[in-house]
Parts: C-alpha cells; structure tokens; sequence
C-alpha cells in the first residue's frame, strides 16, 4: 500500500510540473515580446553561423565551443592614439567611471545613419516619458536631444567597425533660454582587436560592436538599451569582469610601471566570514615592480635566440599571471594569517585605471586604453549567450 502511495505521489508531482512549465512557456499575449523572441532568435542562428565556421578550423563543435580567455596576450604598450582620436571624446573616454555591458551583433547598423538614429533615439525617450516611464534627471528639464558621433581612430584592425558615441543633452529647470544644453548621459559601443575569425564569419547585415559602456541615469539607460534591441536585433548583458579579468588588469598595468608609474597597486578582496570580511590591500609601486620583475626574468629559461627572447617580452602569460598573484597573496599571508585564496577578488587600481567585479570601470591613462579595451572585448565577446 505504501508503494502504490509512493508512486502516486511521484505521478501527482510530474503532473504538477508539466503543468507549470506548460504555463510558463504559453505563446504570451503581448505582441512585443512575441516580437522580440523571434528577433534574438535570428541573432542566436547568426551567432552559431560565425563561431561555427570559426569553430570548424579549431576542430570545435559550435554547440559546445571551448570558450575561455586567452592565456597569452600583448604587453601594454604606449599608444599614439592622442594624436588620432579627437580630444574631447578622449577627455571624455578616460575621465569617466562607466558600466559596463556586453552587446550581441546589431543587425543593418549604418554607420552611415547616424543622424537618423539621434532623430529616432530621440522620439522614443519622449514616447517614453508620455508612458511615464522613468526618465526624469534631477534639476533637468524634461526634454531631451541625442547626439550620434563616431570615434575615428580606435580601430586597431581591419575587422574592427568604428566606435560610436552617444550623448544625451538637456539643460537646467530654470536655465536662460540661450543657455546651451550639457549632456546629461553618455555611452559608447567599440570593439577592438576581436576575434578576426569570428568578425569575418558575420553575415554581412551584421555590425559587431561587443562593448558597451554608459554613464548616467539608469532610466536613460534602460531606454536607450531598449531602443537598440527594437531597432538593430540585439541583446545587452551585464559586463561582469572576473576574478581572472581582474588578475589581468592587474599584472598589465605592473608591466607598464617602468614607463608610467602607476602610483600604487590597491585590490579589494572578500572573505568568506559571518559577516562577509572585506580586506583591502595596498601595495607600494616599487614593491609590486620588484615582484612583477622577477617573474619575468624567470620567464623561459634560456635556450632561445635574441628575437625569440624579444618577442617573448612583448607578450605576457597566464602563468605570469597567476604567480605573480601568489607572489602578493603568499605576502600577505606571512604577515597578517589570512589566505586570499579562499576569498575573491572584486576590485583592482592603479593610476592607470580601476575595475571592479560588478561592471564598472575607469580608464585613467589614455596611452594604455587600447590595451585594458582590448581585454575588455574579449571579455564580451565570451560572455555573449551561443
């Protein structure tokens, strides 16, 4: 008799889920949403299209692609991009704290229509406020104008489309009437130096423009997120940069010491505790120099010719990486008992720039800003959904 209450009791419950998921996955009512699955559907086929026929020379099913950082990568170098990029877009790039976010390829984006889109973009921010969407920015005016502009001279590649920037301008509640308008919000899209493979393998309707980081508002946001996804096909996703992304950073900035002091080397970490324990660790310039320097001279081991020892010095290994981490935690265990390792890393600074684990980040030295904009686009190209 208990058996067969068993059984019936396994039969009630498999019901009760079909009954859920059944519910959960019915045809919605609302057209807009219907609207927007079918668009990121044709952009989920587009994706597996280009990393298939990447995949397919690395000997990679599509279906279960070997997605991971790269283990080795150019040592930061000093860039002219100053001279190549306007200059207050790049005031504007570096002094700025941004969020950021991945953004899946747009579908018929011309960079040609950008004065159209600022028109468009526009229009939906003032179709949103009579929605009574969340829009309002403290001590602004209600009204808004968009700007679109592109960013000439960041592209490092052939494959590399150019960057946009877009700003939303308004000005005071009680301002003079030829007072100009500030902007109240900015964003940008870039991608830079992405994978050629998988940038080739697009279809040509798509633009592929990974990175994206804003500054303002969250309702300005959202809306302007919005308008993209109705309008190019695509999807945004919160750029979250990883322990391992943030151990990068890290050791590519130490490797610029030498040219640009970097002032000081600051993590903040978390401890597993009841409460959480926040630890922040500050290290002196020089000393985290004299570390990173002899991790690299311990790099190879001989045997090879001078270009080869060149070239090796250019690039920088994971396993550069991870022992010079070893190296900071091993100190910091010897004088306060506490292991990093069990915790996680969730922020890193130096006088070139600052991330953290949630997304943010602050670019503080142009001449090294291809190189941390290069992690940061593979980053999104790997945290995009296949």
């Amino acid at each position: 008799m208990e058996r067969h209450q068993n059984r019936y009791n396994s039969i009630l419950l498999i019901t009760l889920l079909k009954y859920y998921f059944l519910k959960e996955t019915r045809t919605p009512r609302n057209n807009v949403v219907v609207h927007r699955r079918r668009k990121s559907k044709s952009y989920r086929l587009s994706y597996r299209s280009g990393l298939g026929a990447a995949d397919s020379r690395l000997g990679w099913s599509p279906a279960l692609t070997a997605r991971r950082l790269n283990t080795s990568r150019k040592a930061a170098g000093i860039s002219n991009i100053a001279e190549r990029v306007d200059p207050g877009q790049l005031a504007l790039l570096v002094k700025t704290e941004w969020q950021l976010s991945y953004v899946t390829p747009l579908h018929q984006f011309r960079h040609t229509q950008l004065k159209s889109y600022a028109r468009q973009l526009s229009a939906f921010i003032a179709a949103g406020k009579q929605q009574g969407l969340a829009v309002e920015v403290e001590g602004l005016q209600t009204t808004f104008r968009v700007s679109f502009s592109l960013v000439q001279g960041m592209t490092q590649s052939d494959e590399d489309a150019e960057s946009v920037l877009v700003q939303i301008h308004s000005k005071r509640l009680f301002a003079r009437q030829d007072e100009p308008q500030k902007p109240v919000w900015s964003g940008w899209l870039t991608c830079i130096n992405g994978n050629p493979d998988y940038l080739r393998a697009l279809p040509k309707d798509f633009v592929c423009l990974p990175l994206f980081g804003c500054s303002g508002a969250d309702g300005l946001s959202a809306l302007v997120k919005s308008w993209f996804q109705q309008s190019f096909d695509c999807c945004f996703g919160l750029l979250e940069i990883s322990h391992t992304s943030l151990q990068w950073l890290m050791a590519l900035w130490t490797n610029c010491h030498a040219e640009s002091g970097i002032q000081h080397l600051k993590m903040i970490w978390t401890l597993p505790a009841a409460p959480p324990l926040q630890v922040t660790y500050t290290v002196d310039p020089e000393d985290a120099w004299e570390l990173w320097s002899s991790v690299r001279k311990g790099k190879g081991g001989g045997g090879g010719g001078e270009e080869e020892e060149e070239a090796g010095e250019n690039y920088i290994d994971i396993e550069e990486v991870t022992s010079f981490m070893q190296g900071l935690k091993s100190h910091f265990y010897r004088h306060f008992r506490l292991d990093l390792s069990a915790g996680s890393l969730n922020q890193v600074s130096t006088a070139l720039g600052s991330a953290k684990y949630s997304g943010r980040m602050k670019i503080s030295n142009s001449r090294y800003m291809i190189t941390t904009l290069t992690l940061l686009t593979e980053c999104a190209l790997l945290k995009m959904p296949i």
